[in-house]
């Protein structure tokens, strides 16, 4: 059987050779043998060039039939516009009845308020309402109008005069959310190319405005400057074209997911070492570091103008809404050009900005309400010293005092459950009201979960011990000695 199949192909292969060696297979055109795999190649080329020039082929159009366009109909699904509801998503938080003071309604009963940012008791307070209720008779509730379209009003140039004066910047430029401050600065500021490096424990807004930038983020760890560091100086030295890129740092003065406080003189070192601008959002700094409240700048003895660009709210110490965000001149008129939250937003109703002058004219005439706050502060951390299963990771300084867990559960979701359970009982047993770092899905910080408690200069010592007593009542209740805690 072998040999016959072989000399079947020897025959096949005599046969093809025979062909090859006929005479006009070996032609000579111009002086030039023509050999038969030329010939053979040449129709082989024109056979595709042929296909190649011919039009696609393409089936006749035959229109659906009702009935297929009914099926098809039926058989559509559409995609969902948002992931399927869990149990946790349900989760509904309690509700004030009252204004958001130390004290405030919850249920129907009078509760202790620890979860919201009122760090000098202003909320409430006689001079702010005051200049609240002239400014509504004056000009009325809202300005109808972003503030380059007829929105602009004098108290809004009154505010932003005040607040560069206060911090002691060149100007400053109000916006109507105190969260656009931070996510509209960033992307009117960094570009697609721009190099950002931000902590990674940063909250959402910022991390929504470095999303909005389109520039390129690094990340570095928690507050760890040998980190920063590491990062800038491998960026510097694999990025040729590093020197002929906007390069900048972003970080929170007073981290709202974790209460540490930055750094701020080893990253003016880094920032002038690696030539980098930098960022800082002072939400929860503004108008309570320092030796009156003038921020991270004030707390650490740096001169303001070595940080490029501030921006903060002003819902935290100020208890108003909106935010602002200071500089120089160029760094504020640039903002009024190209800041998507400034351009295409209605301004600041003036009510607001007048309650933000007349906060920060109470601060001023009024230290006490900061050694007031910080002694609240050192009485919280006192009394919550040795909670049980829960250990303070805050700054001393810090008015955002954060437990978490000694020992985790193993998954964020397990931390945050347990986490919600103690402050539950908290809140029906003692009715203490206290804030849990809940995350949405839009919210990518890597940090633990915590249980937060706003401190106030208007809490008094009995409002922090009832805080400090039931929290460690409820934790030694709940962790057990199998969790080793």
């Amino acid at each position: 059987m072998a040999s016959s199949v072989t000399s079947m192909a020897a025959e096949a292969f005599d046969r093809v050779a025979a062909v090859l060696d006929v005479p006009f297979a070996r032609a000579v055109v111009f002086g030039v043998h023509i050999d038969g795999h030329l010939v053979v190649d040449a129709i082989l080329v024109a056979a595709i060039v042929f296909l190649l020039l011919q039009k696609s082929y393409k089936p006749p159009k035959k229109p659906l039939t009702e009935k297929e366009i009914d099926q098809l109909c039926e058989e559509w699904v559409p995609e969902p516009l948002h992931p399927p509801i869990t149990e946790e998503m349900g989760y509904e938080p309690p509700i004030l009845e009252s204004a958001a003071g130390p004290h405030t309604i919850v249920n129907g009963k009078e509760t202790v308020n620890f979860a919201s940012a009122n760090y000098l008791g202003l909320i409430g307070n006689e001079k702010v309402m005051e200049s609240c209720t002239a400014a509504l008779e004056k000009y009325g509730v809202g300005s109808c109008g972003p503030r380059g379209f007829y929105g602009t009003i004098d108290t809004h140039l009154d505010c932003e005069a005040t607040i560069a004066n206060f911090l002691g910047t060149p100007d400053s430029i109000l916006y109507s959310y105190g969260i656009s401050a931070a996510f509209s600065a960033i992307p009117a500021f960094c570009k697609k190319g721009d190099i950002v490096i931000a902590d990674e424990g940063v909250h959402w807004a910022i991390q929504n405005g470095l999303y909005l930038s389109r520039s390129t983020i690094k990340f570095f760890k928690h507050n760890d400057m040998k980190s920063l560091e590491t990062l800038m100086e491998k960026i510097t030295k694999e990025n040729q074209r590093v020197k002929k890129l906007r390069r900048y740092i972003v970080v929170e003065a007073i981290y709202q997911n974790s209460g540490q406080i930055a750094p701020l003189d080893e990253i003016i070192r880094l920032k002038e070492k690696y030539r980098f601008r930098v960022l800082v959002e002072e939400s929860n700094s503004f108008g309570v570091l320092g030796k009156s409240g003038r921020g991270l700048t004030e707390y650490f003895g740096v001169p303001v103008e070595k940080i490029d660009i501030i921006t903060a709210s002003m819902g935290h110490a100020l208890a108003t809404d909106g935010g602002f965000c200071t500089g120089s001149v160029r760094v504020v008129d640039h903002q009024r050009l190209s800041s998507a939250g400034y351009v295409f937003s209605a301004s600041l109703p003036p009510y607001l900005a007048s309650a933000a002058i007349t906060a920060i004219n109470v601060l001023e005439e009024n230290p006490m309400l900061l050694s007031r706050l910080r002694d609240n502060i050192s009485l919280l951390h006192k009394g919550l010293s040795d909670i049980r299963g829960l250990v303070i990771t805050s700054h001393p300084l810090s008015p955002i005092v954060f437990l978490k867990l000694k020992n985790s559960t193993g998954s964020f979701k397990g931390d945050l459950q347990l986490l919600e359970d103690i402050a539950e009982r908290v809140l029906r047993d003692d009715c203490v009201l206290l804030a849990v770092s809940k995350r949405s899905a839009l919210d990518h910080c890597l940090l633990p979960a915590g249980i937060r408690l706003f401190v106030s200069s208007a809490h008094s010592e009995t409002d922090l011990l009832k805080a400090s007593e039931s929290l460690k009542r409820v934790a030694k209740s709940i962790f057990s000695d199998d969790l080793g805690c």
